[in-house]
């Protein structure tokens, strides 16, 4: 079982890699905020499946839901400064 977790882990740490092409090469700051994003997402997963690897789940649940604020504090905070450059201050 734990073979299948590593195994999981190292396709999903693949499958990260995916979205930095849309960061690169994204045609606009938005497309960037998605990559990003879908990046920090599968990032929480991967660090809840080497919980379970190395049978401290709960601990790396704790780190995670640290990250999944950070994250989601991160892109708000850059959704509100671009806001702000567009002159759309409610």
């Amino acid at each position: 079982m734990n073979s299948f977790f590593i195994y999981i882990s190292v396709i999903l740490a693949i499958i990260i890699l995916i979205p930095f092409y849309r960061i690169y090469k994204g045609p606009t700051i938005y497309d960037r905020m998605l990559g990003a994003g879908a990046i920090g997402t599968k990032t929480l997963v991967l660090i809840c499946l080497i919980g379970f690897i190395y049978g401290r789940f709960d601990m790396f649940l704790d780190i995670t839901l640290a990250y999944a604020v950070l994250n989601f504090i991160g892109v708000l905070a850059i959704a509100k400064y671009l806001n702000s450059m567009r002159g759309n201050n409610d």
